[in-house]
C-alpha cells in the first residue's frame, strides 16, 4: 500500500506542471470608455415660471406673486449663448388704502382705493456665457402689465383696467440638471409707463417693479454625448 501511495504521489507531481501549462492564458479585458455629456444650449424650449414682485415706491406699495409660462430659443457659438424669450403670467400684485375724503353733497366719507396687477409678461433678448451645463446671462427688452384700479365709497364701487407698457432689464443663471431639463433663477427690474384711468379723471405715474423668479424649462434636444 505504501508503494502504491508513493507511486501515485510521484505521478501527480509530474502531471501538475503539465496541466498548468495546458491551461489557457487569462483573457485581457479592455477598460470601459468614459462617456461625458457636453451640453449645447442651441434649440427651442418651453417652461413654467413663478416668483414675487414688489413696487419700487413708498407705502402702500403693490406686492404679491405670479405664475405662468415661458417659451424661448437659444443659439450657441463657442461658449457664448444668444437667445430670445417671452413669458406671460397670471399675477396677484396689489395694494390698497382706506381714508377719509370729501365727496360733494355728502361731506367727509370713508373711501377705499386699490390697485391690482393681474397679468404681466416680457419679450426679451438674452446673452450669456456657458460653462458646459451652466449658463450665466444678462437680459432685457419689452415689459407689460394689465392693471386695475378700484374706487369704493358710499357703497358704490367703480373699476377701470389699463395696459401699461415699458421696458425691463436683469440677469440670471440657468443650469441643466437632467439631459433635457434646466432650472433657472432670475432678477428683473420692470419700468411701466403711466396711464390715465376713468376717462382721464385719474392719471398715474410710472410703475416700477422688482421681480425675482424661478423657472423650469424643457429643451427639445439634449446634450451631445462625447467619448473620452
Amino acid at each position: 500500500m505504501k508503494k502504491v501511495l508513493l507511486a501515485s504521489a510521484c505521478l501527480f507531481a509530474l502531471a501538475a506542471p503539465a496541466s498548468a501549462a495546458d491551461l489557457a492564458a487569462r483573457p485581457y479585458t479592455k477598460a470601459p470608455v468614459a462617456v461625458a455629456s457636453v451640453y449645447n444650449w442651441t434649440g427651442f424650449y418651453l417652461g413654467i415660471v413663478g416668483g414675487g414682485a414688489w413696487e419700487d415706491s413708498g407705502s402702500p406699495r403693490m406686492q404679491g406673486g405670479f405664475v405662468g409660462g415661458t417659451a424661448g430659443y437659444n443659439w450657441q457659438t463657442g461658449n457664448v449663448v444668444f437667445g430670445v424669450e417671452a413669458d406671460g403670467s397670471w399675477a396677484d400684485v396689489s395694494a390698497s388704502v382706506t381714508g377719509a375724503t370729501v365727496v360733494p353733497g355728502f361731506g367727509v366719507v370713508t373711501a377705499t382705493a386699490s390697485s391690482k396687477t393681474d397679468a404681466m409678461g416680457t419679450v426679451r433678448g438674452r446673452i450669456g456665457y456657458a460653462v458646459n451645463n451652466v449658463l450665466f446671462y444678462g437680459t432685457g427688452g419689452y415689459a407689460w402689465i394689465d392693471n386695475k384700479i378700484t374706487l369704493s365709497a358710499l357703497g358704490v364701487t367703480a373699476s377701470d383696467s389699463k395696459w401699461h407698457s415699458g421696458w425691463t432689464v436683469g440677469a440670471g443663471v440657468e443650469a441643466f440638471f437632467a439631459p433635457n431639463w434646466s432650472v433657472k433663477g432670475e432678477y428683473l427690474y420692470r419700468s411701466l409707463g403711466g396711464e390715465t384711468y376713468f376717462s382721464g379723471a385719474l392719471p398715474t405715474g410710472t410703475l416700477n417693479f422688482h421681480t425675482v423668479q424661478v423657472g423650469v424649462n424643457y429643451h427639445f434636444g439634449g446634450p451631445i454625448v462625447a467619448k473620452y
